[in-house]
C-alpha cells in the first residue's frame, strides 16, 4: 500500500470539500462519493477529503444529465398488470 504522502501532488492546487461543495453547488457527500470512485482527482488526509481544483473544473465542465426530481410515478402499463381480473371472466376454458 502507498503511503499517503506519496499519493498527494503538492504541485496542483488543492481546496477542502466543504469548499468545493460552495463553489460547484454540490453536497459534501456527492463530492466525495465521486472521490471514492475516481470521478474526481483528490486525497484524504484523516477524515477530511481534498480535491484537486483543476479535476473540480473539469468536472463541472463536463455535461451532465440531471437525476430525478422527485418520487418516480408508476406508469399505466404497471397499473393495468397490477388489477385484477375483471369479474364475469372464466378463466377455467
Amino acid at each position: 500500500m502507498a503511503s499517503v504522502e506519496s499519493s498527494i501532488d503538492l504541485s496542483r492546487d488543492y481546496i477542502r470539500t466543504s469548499e468545493a461543495a460552495k463553489r460547484a453547488n454540490l453536497s459534501m457527500p456527492y463530492l466525495t462519493q465521486l472521490l471514492r470512485t475516481h470521478a474526481l482527482e483528490g486525497f484524504q488526509l484523516g477524515r477530511e477529503w481534498f480535491i484537486y481544483t483543476d479535476s473540480l473544473e473539469k468536472f463541472l465542465a463536463t455535461p451532465r444529465k440531471s437525476g430525478p426530481k422527485g418520487p418516480r410515478k408508476k406508469t399505466v402499463k404497471k397499473l393495468e398488470s397490477a388489477m385484477p381480473e375483471k369479474e364475469g371472466r372464466d378463466s377455467s376454458h
